[in-house]
């Protein structure tokens, strides 16, 4: 079975050009939580600890109440077909974050205003790709 990633390496997810924040801005509670708030959770409590397959995954797995006993073949069907990564997250698009990838494919959030988030956009050896936008 072909095993798809979301992973990127020394890249900058940049945050979506169309985005109505001006800064990074921690996704409000609901009462479900939402996509954006255990993104959030999980990268912000934990920089560089996860790559993107293991917080798409990770989300996946919350919202459908997996077991971790359920895990390993749960992601490996997960995994069979293509996911969409975290260009497509509402942090980037929609939040105002930028999601840095190190060389180990292990991510961390940057607000847009942060002076890391400017050193990243600098960078030579940063990939930069940008977020998907919210409208077409």
């Amino acid at each position: 079975m072909k095993t798809h990633s979301t992973n990127y390496f020394n890249t900058l997810i940049e945050a979506a050009t169309d985005t109505k924040v001006v800064k990074g801005t921690i996704p409000p509670s609901k009462r479900h939580k939402t996509v954006a708030e255990r993104q959030y959770e999980l990268i912000a409590a934990a920089p560089y600890q996860y790559t993107s397959d293991d917080i798409i995954f990770q989300v996946y797995a919350e919202r459908r109440d997996l077991t971790p006993d359920e895990y390993p073949e749960a992601r490996t069907v997960f995994f069979s077909r293509g996911q969409a990564c975290l260009r497509a997250s509402p942090l980037t698009k929609t939040y105002g974050y930028g999601i840095h990838s190190n060389s180990e494919g292990k991510v961390a959030l940057c607000g847009m205003e942060t002076a890391i988030y400017r050193k990243f956009v600098a960078d030579e050896n940063t990939t930069k790709v940008k977020a998907m936008k919210s409208a077409r």
